[in-house]
Protein backbone atom coordinates (compact mmCIF):
# COMPACT_ATOMS: atom_id res chain seq x y z
CA UNK A 1 0.00 0.00 0.00
CA UNK A 2 1.27 3.36 -1.48
CA UNK A 3 0.75 6.73 1.36
CA UNK A 4 2.30 9.33 2.56
CA UNK A 5 0.85 11.37 5.96
CA UNK A 6 2.92 14.35 5.93
CA UNK A 7 1.88 16.57 2.72
CA UNK A 8 1.62 20.41 2.71
CA UNK A 9 -0.42 22.52 0.69
CA UNK A 10 -1.98 26.34 -0.21
CA UNK A 11 -3.27 26.32 3.44
CA UNK A 12 0.28 26.67 4.76
CA UNK A 13 3.27 26.76 2.97
CA UNK A 14 2.70 24.54 0.36
CA UNK A 15 2.69 25.46 -3.67
CA UNK A 16 -0.22 23.61 -4.44
CA UNK A 17 -3.94 23.22 -3.64
CA UNK A 18 -5.08 20.38 -1.74
CA UNK A 19 -7.47 18.95 -4.82
CA UNK A 20 -4.11 18.85 -7.09
CA UNK A 21 -2.20 17.13 -4.30
CA UNK A 22 -4.45 14.15 -4.36
CA UNK A 23 -4.69 14.47 -8.03
CA UNK A 24 -0.88 14.02 -8.31
CA UNK A 25 -1.56 10.95 -5.48
CA UNK A 26 -3.99 9.12 -7.61
CA UNK A 27 -1.99 9.23 -10.29
CA UNK A 28 1.38 8.12 -8.81
CA UNK A 29 -1.29 4.86 -7.22
CA UNK A 30 -1.19 6.21 -4.05
CA UNK A 31 -4.04 4.82 -1.38
CA UNK A 32 -3.70 6.84 1.27
CA UNK A 33 -2.94 10.59 1.42
CA UNK A 34 -2.46 12.36 5.00
CA UNK A 35 -2.56 16.64 4.89
CA UNK A 36 -0.67 17.97 7.52
CA UNK A 37 -0.50 21.61 7.18
CA UNK A 38 1.84 23.55 9.40
CA UNK A 39 0.53 24.37 12.83
CA UNK A 40 1.04 26.16 16.10
CA UNK A 41 -2.02 26.51 17.64
CA UNK A 42 -2.46 28.67 19.99
CA UNK A 43 -0.75 30.58 18.44
CA UNK A 44 -1.97 33.25 15.05
CA UNK A 45 1.40 35.45 14.47
CA UNK A 46 2.83 33.80 10.93
CA UNK A 47 1.36 33.15 7.62
CA UNK A 48 2.96 29.94 7.05
CA UNK A 49 1.09 28.20 9.39
CA UNK A 50 -2.76 27.35 10.39
CA UNK A 51 -4.44 30.08 12.97
CA UNK A 52 -6.78 29.14 15.16
CA UNK A 53 -9.60 30.43 12.59
CA UNK A 54 -7.78 28.91 9.17
CA UNK A 55 -7.58 25.55 10.87
CA UNK A 56 -11.57 25.17 11.25
CA UNK A 57 -11.99 25.89 7.27
CA UNK A 58 -8.26 24.01 6.24
CA UNK A 59 -10.28 20.69 8.25
CA UNK A 60 -13.72 21.39 6.28
CA UNK A 61 -12.30 21.18 2.95
CA UNK A 62 -9.76 18.34 3.50
CA UNK A 63 -13.21 16.47 4.97
CA UNK A 64 -14.96 17.73 1.64
CA UNK A 65 -12.44 16.67 -0.21
CA UNK A 66 -12.68 13.66 1.28
CA UNK A 67 -16.03 12.30 0.14
CA UNK A 68 -15.57 13.44 -3.29
CA UNK A 69 -12.36 11.16 -3.84
CA UNK A 70 -13.72 8.45 -1.74
CA UNK A 71 -14.02 5.94 -4.44
CA UNK A 72 -10.61 6.56 -5.45
CA UNK A 73 -7.92 7.34 -2.71
CA UNK A 74 -8.62 7.41 0.95
CA UNK A 75 -7.65 10.96 2.81
CA UNK A 76 -7.04 11.58 6.16
CA UNK A 77 -6.68 14.82 7.88
CA UNK A 78 -3.70 16.07 9.87
CA UNK A 79 -1.28 18.93 11.11
CA UNK A 80 2.06 19.04 11.95
CA UNK A 81 1.88 20.78 14.90
CA UNK A 82 5.02 22.49 15.91
CA UNK A 83 6.57 22.33 19.69
CA UNK A 84 7.46 25.80 20.94
CA UNK A 85 8.33 26.04 24.58
CA UNK A 86 6.19 28.78 25.99
CA UNK A 87 3.97 28.69 23.51
CA UNK A 88 2.74 26.14 20.77
CA UNK A 89 2.47 22.53 21.72
CA UNK A 90 1.32 19.60 19.63
CA UNK A 91 -1.08 17.67 21.78
CA UNK A 92 -4.69 16.17 21.16
CA UNK A 93 -5.53 18.56 23.50
CA UNK A 94 -5.01 21.20 22.00
CA UNK A 95 -6.07 19.96 19.07
CA UNK A 96 -9.13 18.12 20.32
CA UNK A 97 -11.85 20.29 18.54
CA UNK A 98 -10.63 19.91 14.71
CA UNK A 99 -10.95 15.97 15.27
CA UNK A 100 -8.18 15.54 13.24
CA UNK A 101 -6.65 11.64 12.15
CA UNK A 102 -3.22 12.14 12.98
CA UNK A 103 -0.72 14.40 14.93
CA UNK A 104 3.02 15.20 13.40
CA UNK A 105 5.22 16.86 16.59
CA UNK A 106 8.15 18.95 15.17
CA UNK A 107 10.48 21.15 16.54
CA UNK A 108 11.35 24.12 13.98
CA UNK A 109 12.20 26.71 16.34
CA UNK A 110 14.57 25.90 18.93
CA UNK A 111 14.32 28.73 21.77
CA UNK A 112 17.26 30.13 23.16
CA UNK A 113 18.16 32.13 26.76
CA UNK A 114 17.48 34.94 25.73
CA UNK A 115 13.91 33.91 24.63
CA UNK A 116 14.77 34.18 21.16
CA UNK A 117 13.64 31.72 18.68
CA UNK A 118 16.05 30.90 15.82
CA UNK A 119 14.58 28.87 12.85
CA UNK A 120 16.52 25.75 12.56
CA UNK A 121 15.42 25.07 8.36
CA UNK A 122 14.32 28.71 7.14
CA UNK A 123 17.85 29.44 5.35
CA UNK A 124 21.30 28.85 6.05
CA UNK A 125 21.91 32.72 6.54
CA UNK A 126 19.47 32.65 9.59
CA UNK A 127 20.62 29.77 11.16
CA UNK A 128 24.63 30.83 10.91
CA UNK A 129 23.38 34.15 12.85
CA UNK A 130 21.07 32.92 15.25
CA UNK A 131 23.58 30.87 16.18
CA UNK A 132 26.47 33.14 16.56
CA UNK A 133 23.66 35.71 18.14
CA UNK A 134 22.09 33.89 20.56
CA UNK A 135 23.53 30.48 21.23
CA UNK A 136 27.14 32.34 22.05
CA UNK A 137 28.57 31.56 18.93
CA UNK A 138 28.20 27.93 20.09
CA UNK A 139 27.14 25.18 17.45
CA UNK A 140 27.02 22.46 20.16
CA UNK A 141 25.09 24.83 23.04
CA UNK A 142 22.70 25.09 19.69
CA UNK A 143 22.20 21.62 18.80
CA UNK A 144 21.65 20.38 22.72
CA UNK A 145 19.13 23.03 23.21
CA UNK A 146 18.07 21.65 19.75
CA UNK A 147 17.56 17.82 21.22
CA UNK A 148 16.56 18.91 24.66
CA UNK A 149 13.12 20.17 22.74
CA UNK A 150 12.98 17.48 20.67
CA UNK A 151 12.79 14.99 24.31
CA UNK A 152 10.60 17.71 25.87
CA UNK A 153 8.10 17.25 22.89
CA UNK A 154 7.85 13.43 22.87
CA UNK A 155 7.95 13.14 26.63
CA UNK A 156 5.32 15.54 27.57
CA UNK A 157 3.08 15.52 24.79
CA UNK A 158 0.48 13.42 23.26
CA UNK A 159 0.61 13.56 19.32
CA UNK A 160 1.55 10.42 16.58
CA UNK A 161 4.39 10.92 14.44
CA UNK A 162 8.26 12.79 15.24
CA UNK A 163 9.02 14.55 12.45
CA UNK A 164 12.23 15.10 11.11
CA UNK A 165 14.16 14.51 14.44
CA UNK A 166 17.13 15.94 12.97
CA UNK A 167 16.15 18.45 10.35
CA UNK A 168 19.11 20.43 12.29
CA UNK A 169 20.88 18.38 10.00
CA UNK A 170 19.30 20.72 6.98
CA UNK A 171 22.29 23.22 6.46
CA UNK A 172 25.33 21.20 7.38
CA UNK A 173 26.14 20.55 3.95
CA UNK A 174 26.47 24.35 3.11
CA UNK A 175 27.55 25.63 6.76
CA UNK A 176 29.61 22.67 7.93
CA UNK A 177 28.48 23.81 11.66
CA UNK A 178 29.65 20.82 13.05
CA UNK A 179 30.79 17.47 12.56
CA UNK A 180 27.91 14.27 12.74
CA UNK A 181 30.39 11.66 13.61
CA UNK A 182 31.72 13.66 16.68
CA UNK A 183 30.83 11.65 20.28
CA UNK A 184 29.06 14.81 21.61
CA UNK A 185 26.64 14.77 18.46
CA UNK A 186 26.25 10.99 19.04
CA UNK A 187 25.58 11.35 22.40
CA UNK A 188 22.56 13.85 21.63
CA UNK A 189 21.45 11.40 19.15
CA UNK A 190 21.62 8.47 21.94
CA UNK A 191 19.92 10.31 24.52
CA UNK A 192 16.85 11.20 21.52
CA UNK A 193 16.40 7.88 20.38
CA UNK A 194 16.05 6.95 24.63
CA UNK A 195 13.31 9.58 24.94
CA UNK A 196 11.93 8.60 21.70
CA UNK A 197 11.90 4.99 22.13
CA UNK A 198 10.30 5.52 26.27
CA UNK A 199 7.29 7.31 24.34
CA UNK A 200 6.21 4.93 22.34
CA UNK A 201 5.66 7.21 19.54
CA UNK A 202 6.19 6.36 15.72
CA UNK A 203 9.08 8.21 13.97
CA UNK A 204 8.52 9.39 10.22
CA UNK A 205 11.78 8.49 7.63
CA UNK A 206 11.26 11.82 6.15
CA UNK A 207 12.64 12.55 1.63
CA UNK A 208 11.91 15.94 2.31
CA UNK A 209 15.62 17.40 2.36
CA UNK A 210 15.95 15.50 -1.13
CA UNK A 211 12.79 17.01 -2.80
CA UNK A 212 14.09 20.33 -1.90
CA UNK A 213 17.71 20.12 -2.86
CA UNK A 214 19.45 20.45 0.99
CA UNK A 215 20.89 16.66 1.30
CA UNK A 216 20.92 13.37 -0.44
CA UNK A 217 19.56 11.81 2.51
CA UNK A 218 16.46 11.14 4.80
CA UNK A 219 15.88 12.48 8.39
CA UNK A 220 16.89 10.89 10.33
CA UNK A 221 20.04 9.95 9.25
CA UNK A 222 20.81 5.96 9.05
CA UNK A 223 23.03 6.10 12.09
CA UNK A 224 20.03 7.55 13.84
CA UNK A 225 17.61 5.44 12.46
CA UNK A 226 19.91 2.61 13.80
CA UNK A 227 19.87 4.01 16.91
CA UNK A 228 16.17 4.24 16.79
CA UNK A 229 15.83 0.14 15.12
CA UNK A 230 17.47 -0.73 18.23
CA UNK A 231 15.28 0.37 20.64
CA UNK A 232 11.89 -1.05 18.84
CA UNK A 233 11.03 2.48 17.60
CA UNK A 234 8.45 1.95 14.71
CA UNK A 235 8.70 4.07 11.42
CA UNK A 236 6.93 5.37 8.67
CA UNK A 237 7.66 6.39 5.30
CA UNK A 238 6.54 10.19 4.06
CA UNK A 239 8.06 12.83 1.62
CA UNK A 240 6.83 16.31 3.26
CA UNK A 241 5.70 17.44 -0.07
CA UNK A 242 5.02 21.11 -0.47
CA UNK A 243 4.49 20.62 -3.94
CA UNK A 244 2.36 18.01 -6.07
CA UNK A 245 5.11 16.38 -7.99
CA UNK A 246 6.95 15.54 -4.73
CA UNK A 247 4.26 13.08 -2.92
CA UNK A 248 6.76 10.03 -3.63
CA UNK A 249 10.18 11.85 -3.31
CA UNK A 250 12.94 9.01 -3.06
CA UNK A 251 10.42 6.43 -1.89
CA UNK A 252 11.76 3.63 -3.65
CA UNK A 253 15.46 4.23 -1.72
CA UNK A 254 13.68 4.00 1.93
CA UNK A 255 11.07 1.44 3.04
CA UNK A 256 8.76 1.50 6.20
CA UNK A 257 9.57 -1.66 8.40
CA UNK A 258 5.14 -1.41 8.78
CA UNK A 259 2.43 0.35 8.19
CA UNK A 260 1.28 2.45 10.66
CA UNK A 261 -2.16 3.69 9.06
CA UNK A 262 -4.88 1.81 10.87
CA UNK A 263 -3.54 2.85 14.05
CA UNK A 264 -3.45 6.48 13.22
CA UNK A 265 -7.06 6.66 12.23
Amino acid sequence: MKFNLHTHCTWCDGKNSPEEMILSAIAKNFSVLGFSSHAMLPEEDTDWVLTPEKAIRYVQEIRALSLRYADQIQILCGAEADYVPGGANPDRKTYAHLELDYLIGSVHFVVASDGVRVAADHTPELLEAGIRDHFANSPQTFLHAYFEQQCEMVRNFDFDIVGHPDLCRKFNGVLRYFDEQSEWYREELRKTADAIAESGKIVEVNTGAISRGWMDDAYPSAEFRTLLRERGVRFILSSDAHAADQIDCAFERFEPLESYISKLR
